[in-house]
């Protein structure tokens, strides 16, 4: 398992599901942890969970879909934990349940789903950046989805979030090339959340991968 004891990781979407999973490793590892999501109990939750076995963890209760969070969270996360090494946009949306045609997708619908899947993302990530450039170190990492590749029907919302969300990534890597900031999009794959239980409630529990070991390898490859 990689080091992370002098790092400080922020994670959003980190009360349940993935997210979870990865504030718990990151903090196993030695990571300081700054955990963003919506709803104050499960949020606690992980963060008791975590400095319950020693690790440093602090919530911060915010949206990543309004547009004023970004800086708030950035501030406050400094704050408490000071710079940020690494930055995991892992909150996101399906949308409608159950999800929509496109055509019967109400653009309400359609712009929350791309203000907490891209705009959010994007504007934590600015928000972060300019200290990671200026120490020429950092990471981020999107959470992605084979949604972003292939076409699903009743997935559209979703999958044009994720593959913006792909190609926002490659554009970030190309601009800061060789400037010690590395951009990464990761494709988690089919698990056992409850997001994947609102969008196919009738997957079979056993053909779904655990969170916690998605979690291990994407924190095993990450080097900061």
């Amino acid at each position: 398992m990689n080091d992370f004891s002098s790092k400080t990781a922020l994670i959003t979407g980190a009360s349940r599901g993935l997210g979870r999973a990865l504030s718990l490793s990151l903090s196993a590892a030695g990571a300081h942890v700054v955990l963003v999501a919506r709803g104050k109990a499960a949020l606690d939750d992980v963060v008791n969970a975590i400095r319950a076995r020693g690790g440093r963890a602090h919530g911060i209760v915010a949206d990543i879909g309004d547009p004023d969070a970004a800086a708030a969270i950035a501030g406050q996360a400094a704050a408490v934990a000071g710079r940020v090494d690494l930055l995991i946009n892992n909150a996101s949306t399906l949308g409608a349940l159950p999800m929509p045609l496109l055509t019967d997708t109400e653009p309400h619908d359609f712009d929350r789903v791309f203000q907490v899947n891209v705009a959010g993302p994007f504007r934590l990530t600015r928000a972060v950046a300019g200290s990671m450039l200026l120490h020429g170190a950092g990471v981020v990492v999107n959470i992605s989805s084979d949604a972003a590749v292939e076409a699903y029907p009743t997935w559209g919302a979703y999958s044009a979030s994720k593959a913006a969300l792909d190609h926002l990534t490659r554009v970030w890597a190309a601009e800061t090339a060789g400037s010690g900031v590395r951009f990464i999009s990761v494709d988690p794959g089919e698990m056992r959340t409850q997001m994947h239980a609102d969008a196919i409630p009738d997957a079979d529990p056993a053909t779904l991968a655990d969170p916690a070991d998605v979690a291990a390898r994407i924190v095993a490859s990450v080097t900061l």
